[in-house]
């Protein structure tokens, strides 16, 4: 829990909103979707039209059945007003509540929000598209990192919920990013190798982009639990971690410590925009999508003043296509809502535009792994969901179970889907 919200009646203009806080059992409005029929009416036709143009089923209460493929994933109805009013009142966002208070259920979660992703161009009418001011608000004015204050108190909604949590789910080196996987499918299509194994290989070849060796002095933005910049000292570098999460940091020293490298690595809790000296590399592992587009240029010139002449920068990153980025950049949806405050994904057309007009960096090396991270995603969410009495035993209630649940297995729809990508870039001055 936070140390610095003060309580509801003292706080400050920007806190009037009340903040959904599922560490703390807080969900404000969530029980109930309102009244307003005109909108669930709306919300029901375009849905049932939907099914019928994607091979999934949409099951009512009674048995009965809309969309044609009795093998496609089924999203049973449970309570269908309450679900088509959150859905016309919030779209998105009221799909993904209505999953959390159990308004509708499917034996195949992943399977349904792969459906909605692969159809994500069509599932709304052109017309009715137009009308998505009516719904989506816009991010919060104060959930975008404008500063560091703001950006610890959005990474602290998510990376500070309890070090315990993670550690139900992630594999040994506490990696929470695409893994890259490598060597023989069993029959189910799955990867063999072990996802360890796998999140050793991603660090490794974000480092070897970085040109990472004994002696480097490397800066990584983005800490995370420590294993990328553990895995550079084992390499004989000297390591500067930033992060913005108090429980990260403290966890992280720890391994550093059990790892035989803390003598290497210096952790600090300091914003990226704050950092200073001069560094032969740099790393960040998935940071650059907590940043927010306003501030992508200042995290780019960041990382060009901190290298030295000669310096390489690598960077792996969540994308999405372009044009999708420019659709919906402003928007405000669940993910923000109960998962990343403030995030933003780039695309790689971004990142390109954005070293180039503001620094003298350039990629020079590439490489997608973005369908290894769905598979990595399926591996945490199998292993939350077999761990989910110890979950509910660190104190979260039913309803964070199932906003993991369907945070999990919406990200593994888009990559599966590949209307999400994630790259490893090596970057060098140009």
């Amino acid at each position: 829990m936070s140390t610095t919200m003060p309580p509801p009646e003292q706080a400050p203009a920007r806190e009037e909103r009340v903040l959904p806080r599922p560490a703390e059992g807080v969900w404000p409005g969530l029980q109930d979707p309102g009244a307003n029929r005109i909108r669930m009416v709306v919300a029901r036709s375009l849905l049932r039209a939907a099914v019928r143009r994607m091979p999934m089923r949409l099951v009512w209460p009674d048995g009965s059945v809309d969309g044609g493929d009795p093998a496609g994933p089924a999203m049973r109805l449970i309570r269908p007003e309450a679900c088509f009013t959150r859905l016309g009142t919030d779209g998105l966002i009221g799909l993904g509540e209505g999953w959390m208070v159990g308004d509708w259920d499917s034996d195949d979660l992943v399977g349904v929000m792969r459906c909605f992703t692969d159809h994500i161009e069509s599932l709304v009418p052109r017309p009715v598209r137009k009308l998505r001011r009516l719904y989506d608000r816009g991010q919060p004015r104060e959930e975008r990192a404008a500063d560091a204050a703001v950006s610890q108190e959005n990474v602290h909604r998510h990376y500070d919920l309890s070090n315990d949590l993670f550690q139900l789910f992630l594999d040994e080196s506490m990696m929470y990013s695409a893994a890259w996987f490598d060597g023989p499918v069993g029959p189910d299509g799955r990867h063999l190798e072990s996802l360890t194994a796998a999140q050793h290989r991603k660090v490794d070849g974000v480092l070897d982009l970085a040109g990472v060796r004994d002696g480097s002095r490397v800066i990584e933005i983005g800490t995370g639990w420590g294993e990328a910049a553990i895995r550079a000292a084992q390499r004989g570098a000297r390591v500067t971690t930033l992060t913005l999460s108090v429980e990260q940091a403290e966890l992280a020293r720890a391994r550093a410590v059990a790892a035989g490298v803390s003598d290497r690595i210096t952790i600090d809790i300091r914003d990226y925009r704050d950092a200073q000296g001069e560094y032969d590399a740099a790393i960040s592992i998935e940071m650059i999508e907590a940043v927010g587009e306003r501030y992508w240029p200042e995290y780019f010139r960041a990382i060009d003043r901190l290298l030295a002449p000669g310096g390489r920068f690598g960077l792996q990153a969540i994308t999405m296509p372009h044009h999708r980025l420019q659709a919906t950049k402003a928007s405000y949806t669940w993910i923000h809502k109960y998962i990343f405050p403030g995030g933003i994904i780039p695309s790689v057309e971004a990142i390109e535009q954005t070293l180039v007009r503001h620094t003298s960096l350039r990629i020079d090396d590439r490489r997608t792994i973005g369908l290894d991270y769905a598979e990595t995603l399926h591996r945490w969410r199998e292993d939350f969901l077999g761990r989910s009495e110890q979950v509910r035993a660190l104190g979260f209630d039913e309803t964070f179970v199932r906003m993991w649940d369907f945070y999990l297995a919406y990200c593994e729809a888009g990559f599966a889907s590949r209307y999400l990508d994630d790259w490893q870039f090596g970057i060098a001055r140009s």
